[in-house]
Formats: structure tokens, sequence, C-alpha cells
């Protein structure tokens, strides 16, 4: 069934039950009105025959009956009715309205007989005279003793009854009226009804929508105004609790976005339901186009699609190492556990992803560290202890093979020490770094690169490379003196090692913004791209061979970058090969 409104529902049985008991009321009324009129034309019609009795009761009695009719026309003009004399034997001898000789006998009439019996008859019938409904009122003449004559009055009904259509018009138009009115003030009764609960109605909506700023206003009614008040009472009550969780979920999506860590969630089958921006990044994915779509329509790593697929159907937490080679090498340690509702039935899993690359990637420099360290240290202990068990086996008579050996130990001890020396001065840089405890003082910049040069120029004259300084002698900078001189010699001394004779090397310091730069710039053989990005790494060497000839100990570069980074700075080469190569020190100028 279609809904109404209450409006009409509430009007249109009002305004029936108004008609009906319009309608009962009039039928009532025009009922009692019609017998009430009736009997009063009755009782009205007898007082006139009782007037009439008297009129003509001395002419019979003085037998006058020529006489009778006349009077009956007089009568018949004062009573406003038709007036008959009929004599006992039902003969007319008196019409105010007909000829008495030209009518039948009237022995067989009602209202006669009833007034010949006693005294008085009354009755309600067509008159075949007059050819019309009439009302009659009989009386016996005399009024007592043997009736030798009966009086009648009549009146047409037609008289009776236009004025009950009168009565009747005016009764129907007041109940009309009545009507009208009944159904203006049900519709009025209705609108006062409704027009709270419309208004609660609009509140409602209000609340719906989420605006909680205008309270319902309390109308007179009780029933309404314990509804309106107590819908006041839910929007306050649900403004709070739409404010906590709006609250609780802002601090949860902060804490859901803020998390290094990737967090996804799926349903039981297996859409996504959230997805913070940490794990789209790892998984390369798009955030907005990945929520509601399948797992396996935006994860394609079946690392991880396995380890999801155990979180839905394991009761403990599910741990599982990916590996991603797209779109950059990646790895994830990734932990999947159930996720149940309140009731603690399933409703899907949820998984966290932790970046482990760089974990991974020092453990790996570890690894690497380790083994270069193993390798670095074995040769020259191995050639040492080669040599003193010859010079011990007594096996060389030669002094100048002995020298030539002791010699060799000598050297092999020196790079030996000169190892040591880089690891230990490496790891007392590292130590500063991460304490932040490098002393600082101010500098002139010129003063600290003229040391540098000073201390390879032995080196550089060797070899016929000439070293060109370019620095302003009023440039200044905040650094560890030492420390920035080191991280200069080791640039310059890698330079002379891998340039050609004659060649040349410039040390140029400039100022870039609030950075100083210093660049080494050779002539040399150039690097290979692939080698640039673990140029800086512990004991990385482009050329082995070459570099241990030279006398390297593969940590040099390695001290440069972490000097750079012990002043929150950094270091960075440009390279060609056959060209030369570029190492610039950027520093920042606090």
């Amino acid at each position: 069934m279609k809904p109404r409104r209450l409006l009409w529902q509430l009007y249109f049985p009002y305004v029936l039950v108004t008609l009906a008991c319009l309608s009962v009321v009039t039928w009532h009324a025009s009922s009692s009105l019609r017998r009430f009129h009736g009997e009063q034309a009755s009782a009205d019609l007898s007082v006139r025959a009782q007037l009439i009795r008297e009129q003509v009761a001395p002419r019979l009695s003085q037998n006058r009956m020529d006489s009778i009719p006349a009077l009956c026309h007089d009568l018949a003009l004062l009573a406003h009715a038709r007036v008959t004399v009929i004599l006992s034997d039902g003969r007319v001898i008196g019409d105010s309205d007909e000829d008495p000789l030209k009518m039948e006998n009237h022995a067989a009439r009602p209202e006669f007989i009833d007034a010949i019996r006693a005294g008085e008859g009354v009755s309600q019938r067509y008159s075949h005279t007059l050819q019309s409904d009439m009302l009659y009122h009989a009386l016996a003449l005399p009024a007592t003793g043997e009736p030798r004559a009966v009086v009648r009055a009549a009146i047409p009904l037609i008289t009776i009854e236009e004025g009950l259509s009168h009565i009747y018009a005016n009764v129907l138009l007041t109940a009309l009226g009545a009507a009208i009115f009944a159904a203006v003030m049900s519709l009025f009764i209705s609108r006062r009804i409704t027009h709270p609960l419309e208004e609660i109605k609009r509140g409602a909506e209000r609340f719906a929508r989420g605006d909680f700023g205008t309270q319902l206003r309390i109308p007179n009614s009780i029933e309404i105004g314990a509804l309106a008040e107590a819908l006041n009472q839910m929007a306050v009550q649900l403004e709070d609790r739409i404010r906590t969780v709006v609250r609780q979920r802002n601090e949860l999506e902060a804490v859901f976005s803020s998390m290094v860590e990737g967090v996804l969630a799926v349903d039981k089958e297996r859409r996504l339901i959230g997805l913070n921006r940490a794990a789209a990044r790892l998984l390369g994915v798009d955030y907005e186009d990945a929520l509601g779509r399948k797992v396996e329509e935006v994860i394609t790593h079946e690392d991880l699609t396995r380890v999801l697929t155990h979180s839905l159907s394991s009761e403990d937490t599910v741990e599982g190492d990916v590996r991603l080679g797209h779109p950059e090498e990646r790895f994830l340690q990734a932990h999947g556990t159930v996720l149940r509702d309140a009731r603690g039935i399933t409703i899907g899993a949820m998984m966290v992803l932790e970046d482990v690359t760089r974990l991974r990637r020092l453990e790996q420099i570890r690894r690497d560290f380790v083994a270069n360290v193993s390798h670095e240290l074995r040769t020259p202990i191995t050639s040492i202890k080669g040599f003193v068990e010859t010079l011990l086996d007594g096996e060389v008579h030669d002094p100048e093979s002995t020298q030539r050996f002791l010699q060799i130990i000598a050297k092999q001890s020196d790079r030996l020490n000169a190892i040591i020396t880089d690891l230990l001065a490496l790891s007392k840089i590292e130590r500063d770094e991460e304490q932040e405890t490098l002393d600082l003082e101010t500098i002139h910049l010129r003063d600290v690169l003229e040391l540098a040069v000073q201390t390879c120029e032995g080196a550089a004259s060797e070899k016929e490379i000439s070293i060109q300084l370019e620095c302003d002698r009023e440039m200044e900078l905040r650094a560890n003196p030492l420390l920035l001189e080191q991280a200069v010699v080791n640039l310059v001394d890698n330079a002379i090692k891998y340039s050609d004779p004659g060649k040349k090397i410039r040390v140029v310091a400039c100022a870039n913004g609030g950075w100083r730069q210093i660049r080494v710039e050779d002539q040399g053989c150039g690097i290979a791209r692939e080698h640039l990005p673990r140029l800086f790494e512990r004991f990385y060497r482009v050329d082995k061979a070459r570099s241990r000839s030279l006398g390297g100990t593969g940590l040099g570069l390695a001290i440069v970058k972490h000097i750079a980074q012990a002043h929150q700075g950094r270091v960075s080469v440009e390279s060609a090969l056959g060209l030369g190569s570029v190492f610039t020190l950027h520093l920042p100028n606090r």
C-alpha cells in the first residue's frame, strides 16, 4: 500500500466521522421535526375543527340546513381549511370546496367512522374529490349524546410538506455549513497535530545530515513534546558519539598515515578495505585506485599473497620475507594476522609490511666488510709469515736476499699498519658522527687546503704532477680542520695515484648559497659509470690489482664520505673514462 501523509490520515477520518454524525443528527432532527410539525398541524386542525363545530351546532339544532353550505364557505375562509358537514348517515350537506349534491356518501370515510364511534376521528389519505393528500380532523355533533352529524376540517398535506421543505432546507444548509466548518476545523486540528511532527521530521533530517546546531522546538502536546525532547537528547548524544568517532578515526588515520611500516587490510572476499600510503609506496600501487579491489588485481607478488592467504586461515601471526624487484629492489618483512569483529567473528586479515632493505644492505655491507678486512689483512700477514718462515728456516744465505726479504716484510708491515690506522680513524669518525661530538671551529678554508696540498706535493713531484689551488683567502667555514685536511689529502692522494705523469690536478673551493664546495679535479683514467654508486664503500676498488700496487688500503674514499657526513654534508663524484674525475665535498656554512 502506498504510504500517505499523516495529515490526510487524520483529516479524512475526522471528516467522515463528522459527516456521519451530522447525517445522523440531520436525519433524527428531520424525523423529529416532521413528527413535531405533523402533531402541531393536527393539533391546530383540531382547534379549528372545534371552532367550526361551535359555529355549525346552532344552525344544525335549528334545522337550518339550507344555510350550511354558505356557512362552510365562510368558515373555510376564516379557518384556512376545507370545511365539510356530514350527516350521521354519511350524506354531505355542506362543503367549502365542492357541491354537496355531487359528492358521494362519506359513511365509509375512516375519520367519519371514528367520529361517529368515538366522537373524534383523524386520518391522512388521498382525496378523490380534490385529488390530493389531505389531513382530516372530524368531530361529532353534538359533542355529547347521539351524533346527528359530523363536522370535518381538512388541510392539504402539501401545505405541511412545504413548511417542512423550508425547514428541511434550513436544516440541510445548517448541516452543510456545519460540515464545511467541521472540515475546515478538522484540517486545522490535523495541521495542529501534524505540524509539530513535520517540524520534528525536518529536524530529524537535519540530524541525519549531521547538522546538530539547531534543537527541536518543544510543542505544547505532552506526547509530541516528549518525542521532540527525546530526539533532542538523542541528537546531543549522537553528536557527542560522532565527534568521538571522528576524533578516533582521525587519530587512527593520522597514525595509519604516519606509520613508516606499510599496513593493508582485506575482507573475507580478499578485497582491500584499508591501505596506508606507506604500503602503496612500498608495493608501487595507486593508493586511491587500490581500495575496494581484489588483492590479486592490485598485488602481483606471490610471496605477499601467500602470507595474506595464510593469515586469513591461521589463528596465529604469520610472518614471511618478501623480495620485490619492481620498481626497485626491496626487501620486506611481512607480518599477517586475522581480523575479528567485536563478537570474535573473522572478518578479514591485516598485514604489516616492514621495509628491511637498509638492514639487509647493512648486513651485506657487514659481510663484505668482514670478508674484505679478512682478505686485506690476510695478504700482508701471509706475505710477512712466508718470508719470516723462510728466514727462520735458514734457507737464505745471501745477504742481499735477506735484505730484500726484510724490506718486503717492512713494507707489508707498513701496509698492515696503514689498514689498521685507517680502520681506527674510520671508526672514530663514525663514532663522532653518531654521537655528534665533532669539535668544530671557524677556519680559513685556504689555510687547510694549503696544508693538504703541501702534504701531497712530495708524491705529486715524483710523477711530475702539478697541483693548482684556487680559493679565496677570506673564505671561512666551521669545520674540524684536522678531519677536513685528511679528507682533502685523501682526495688529492687518490687523484695523484690514478693520474699519469705530467698531468694537472686542480683543488677549487667556492661558495654556493649556504654551502661551501671543495672540488678535486684530475685528468686521470676516469671511472666507469657502474662503479660510481659503490665507490665510497669500504675496501671497494675499481681495479684491485692496480690499487694494491699503488699502496692503497681501500678505505680512503670511505673516510672522505664519513668526514663529510660528520660535518652534515656529503661527497659526490663525476667521472668519464679517459677524461678524468671530479670529487666534490659539499659542506654547510654553519
